[in-house]
């Protein structure tokens, strides 16, 4: 059995819509870790945006959402029905709302702003002082955790990740197109990619992993073996 003091950050950075997510869920759930969903705290952040006006077109009122940053708590709760963790905006379940196309198009701005990116990454750090957790995002190998010691970089085609994303939001139940979400994947990847503050890079030490062609089994797989070999089991 692993000791606490022996318990790792596992850092699983890469770009939107390959499946990051499930993937880090599962071996938390599996090893035993705390799954962190950064990705969920950006979209949290952009929700509360919305909610709030502060958006103009494209263009967000930086001076109201600094001003309400430090007020803004994110927080994720086991669900007990699913067993799986859920976001929480200042104590509000938000998880359904922050999954939507309404957010998901606005999130890439919202995150490549420097004052959001600071308070984000402190919560994230805050949360990974007790090691033992699987954090996901865009930087978490590079800005967050430099010193994670397994780092994974997934990458996936654009057009087999939207088509993975309109999967998805058709089995929610939302009308989209592929088009429309390739459109959103490469315009998240170029802001993602360009962005001033922690833009979204392989970290030296990361192994990649495309998993354009994988089962989700197979992927499953082959990070309980990098797990493994990290740990020493």
């Amino acid at each position: 059995m692993e000791t606490q003091t022996s318990k790792i950050v596992i850092a699983i950075d890469g770009f939107s819509s390959c499946g990051k997510s499930t993937m880090a869920k599962e071996l938390a759930r599996k090893i035993g870790y705390v799954y962190i969903d950064t990705g969920a705290m950006y979209r949290a952040v952009t929700l509360y945006c919305l909610n709030n006006g502060l958006f103009d077109g494209d263009a967000i009122d930086e001076a109201k959402l600094r001003k309400a940053m430090n007020g803004l708590k994110i927080t994720f709760k086991i669900n007990q029905e699913t067993g799986k963790p859920e976001t929480y905006l200042n104590g509000e379940n938000v998880e359904k709302e922050i999954r939507s196309m309404r957010v998901s198009d606005k999130v890439s701005p919202v995150s490549a702003i420097p004052f959001v990116r600071e308070a984000m990454v402190k919560q994230q750090q805050e949360l990974g002082k007790q090691k033992g957790v699987v954090m996901d995002g865009r930087d978490i190998g590079t800005t967050v955790f430099p010193d994670a010691e397994l780092k994974i970089f997934v990458t996936a085609s654009p057009e087999i990740r939207a088509q993975r994303r309109v999967d998805e939001l058709l089995k929610k139940g939302a009308d989209v197109s592929f088009e429309e979400v390739l459109d959103n994947v490469k315009k998240r990847d170029y802001i993602d990619q360009h962005r001033d503050v922690s833009p979204l890079r392989k970290a030296d030490d990361a192994i990649l992993l495309d998993n354009s062609n994988m089962t989700i089994a197979e992927q499953d797989a082959w990070l309980q073996e990098q797990y493994n070999r990290v740990v020493g089991k």
